[in-house]
């Protein structure tokens, strides 16, 4: 670790440590001298090294510790890995010089004063001579590794990817010389070393010496993190169960290592994953629920400039009235390389990463001219912000959902990860983009849409004195479909938007009884379908009564009714909204799943999406926020700080 680290400002997981640490390290102080451990002569060295030991956390412990039992992820699991790095950096910082000025193998063997002198000054002289080697040799060496890896290449050098075969035969390789030689050996001499004639079973006195070290330790580390906690803001549960996994300890003390890291460790472990199962999201960040007179919050995530016609009139049609408006993040989503990796500056907010490569810098700047300059010209009711997500594929999605909680947006807008060629038709697309986009439909924190781009962007500029757009919004039933109706009403304010609700319905007249048997009468349809007609007849007295909206049913009897429906939706609208599992459980969308394409979009928005399909009709596809009651796994990412 840096040594500099100590005359910054401490950040909170350093607060946290002190505290364990300066707690611990007093309490130690002043009940160890009454157990008398040591012989009076040297009762000060002894007493202020073995309360540094009990002060201490072994970081390598800890973090294996915490990563095995998967709450890494989560805040308090970070938390704890930094604090015990400060803990253990400024513990061995102590131990190292208090051992160089005062030796401990020269006061156990009563060494002569003058031996224990010359020990100390030859061990001062090494360090000096061994700091001075590395203060002017690594400079040399460091600006010899920097000029062998310039900016914007692959770095040089040996390294293993945390997964695959090389990497597994590597740490089995390096396990086995562990457990088969270097343990043993350790353990080996560790019990040759211990004098067990001294134990005493009968002893109150030896029980106590036993005991109290482990209590001082928890004690000690417990207190300094609640005192610190409490001013930091946490939780006390949470700050007692920092403070007990500060308590690891490693090679130091065998007793300690099994006592006091083994068994709290699970324990608290489990209370952490049982309080954040507890306290998962219980609300939906939905648009349905979105009280109509605020604000529309919205994260608007683009693959590039071509993204920016279609994104610009969704926009457009979005915004609603003047007043409450909406505010709009626009992020650009950029796969991280090994030549942009040393490129980018992350900064504490979310809008604050930025990107040095020329190529990044010339689009996000292109983006926000065509954007900024739609809303010189037009851009009452609109607030533009900018964002961006620059990560590896896999990661990319965990960062858009981390940056969609901290702006607190009710929708994720996504580009389709195929895009329209020249000819009208869909190339193969992007796979990485496709794989974000079927990750965030899984863990976003708020609904989700993904729009497939077949000429909207083509269609110019939208009026607000005529109408100028047809959007189609069909609904059959379901969550995601309720959602898909909730949108259509907030972009109904728009005067140069004319919207079409098509609902379809099962015919159940007498041609069609054969129908009959495959509908399923589960509670839990019943419940859905009560939901569904609630919130339609409530979207009705609202916007097709007042003539908002036009309003057309359509009587099906099958797939191949729907899907020759929806076919007839090219030359008449250009954008249809659909909800991503609307009509799952419908014998209006029984047997689509056998050819789905994209079974991410859901049956009826693979239909429309279909590369064979209508070559100018837009899609958008909404999901709206799935509730997690509980943690699906320990791996997830949870916060309970």
């Amino acid at each position: 670790m840096d040594p500099y680290v100590l005359f910054k400002t401490p950040s909170r997981e350093a607060q946290v440590a002190y505290a364990g640490v300066i707690t611990t390290f007093i309490l130690a102080c002043t009940i160890t001298p009454l157990l008398h451990y040591f012989s009076s002569l040297y009762e000060i060295e002894f007493t202020l090294s073995f309360s540094t030991l009990l002060s201490s956390t072994a970081s390598p412990v800890l973090t294996r510790l915490i990563t095995n039992m998967k709450i890494g992820k989560s805040d308090i699991g970070r938390l704890v890995i930094s604090a015990g790095m400060y803990s253990d950096f400024l513990c061995s910082l102590f131990l190292s010089i208090g051992y160089l000025s005062m030796p401990m193998d020269t006061i156990c063997t009563d060494s002569e004063e003058e031996k224990r002198l010359k020990k100390v000054i030859t061990m001062g002289c090494a360090v000096v001579a061994q700091t001075l080697f590395t203060a002017l040799v690594s400079p040399v060496f460091m600006n010899w590794v920097n000029n062998e890896n310039p900016e914007g290449k692959p770095m040089k050098g040996l390294c293993f990817p945390r997964e695959g075969r090389v990497s597994k035969w590597v740490i089995g390789k390096i396990n086995y010389l562990l457990t088969t030689i270097f343990f043993p050996i350790f353990f080996l001499w560790m019990g040759y070393a211990a004098d067990f004639r001294e134990f005493k079973p009968g002893d109150a006195e030896t029980w106590a010496r036993l005991l109290v070290p482990m209590t001082i330790t928890i004690l000690g580390k417990v207190a300094g993190t609640v005192v610190s906690g409490s001013m930091l803001g946490f939780n006390w549960p949470e700050s007692v169960a920092i403070g007990l996994l500060l308590t690891t300890k490693g090679h130091f003390h065998i007793y300690m290592a099994i006592k006091v890291a083994m068994v709290p460790a699970p324990i608290v472990v489990a209370n952490i994953i049982k309080r954040a199962r507890k306290r998962a999201p219980t609300h939906r960040m939905a648009l349905q629920l979105l009280d109509p007179s605020s604000e529309l919050r919205i994260l608007l995530c683009l693959h590039g400039p071509d993204n920016v016609p279609a994104s610009i009139n969704l926009m457009e049609i979005s915004r609603g009235i003047v007043h409450p408006g909406i505010l709009l993040y626009v992020a650009e989503m950029i796969e991280l390389t090994d030549e942009l990796a040393p490129l980018i500056e992350k900064g504490e907010g979310p809008e604050t990463t930025t990107v040095k490569d020329n190529a990044v810098v010339e689009m996000r700047e292109k983006i926000t001219s065509s954007f900024q300059t739609y809303l010189d010209a037009d851009g009452d009711g609109i607030t533009l912000k900018r964002a961006l997500a620059v990560s590896t594929i896999t990661n990319m999605a965990q960062d858009i959902c981390s940056l969609a909680e901290d702006l607190t947006t009710a929708l994720i807008i996504l580009p389709f990860h195929r895009t329209q060629r020249q000819d009208g038709k869909l190339d193969s697309g992007n796979q990485g983009f496709r794989y974000v986009n079927r990750k965030l439909l899984r863990s976003a924190p708020c609904s989700v849409g993904i729009l497939v781009n077949r000429g909207l962007g083509s269609i110019g500029k939208i009026s607000r004195t005529e109408v100028s757009l047809n959007v189609a919004t069909v609904f059959i039933g379901g969550k995601d479909d309720r959602e898909a109706l909730a949108y259509a009403g907030r972009i109904a304010r728009h005067p140069g938007v004319k919207i079409t609700v098509i609902r379809f319905l099962v015919d159940t007249s007498a041609e069609s009884s054969r129908i009959a048997a495959y509908r399923v009468t589960l509670p839990e349809q019943e419940e859905e379908m009560g939901l569904d007609d609630e919130c339609f007849a409530q979207f009705y007295e609202k916007h097709i009564a007042g003539g908002r909206i036009s309003y057309t049913e359509k009587h099906l009897t099958n797939a191949a009714e729907t899907f020759t429906t929806l076919r007839s939706f090219e030359g008449t609208y250009s954008l249809v909204i659909v909800g991503r599992e609307g009509g799952v459980n419908s014998i209006l969308t029984k047997g689509m799943n056998d050819w789905q394409q994209c079974p991410e979009l859901g049956p009826i928005g693979d239909v429309l999406s279909g590369p064979d399909f209508a070559k100018t009709v837009s899609v958008l596809i909404i999901q709206q926020h799935r509730i997690k009651g509980e943690l699906d796994g320990l791996d997830d990412d949870f916060s309970i700080m």
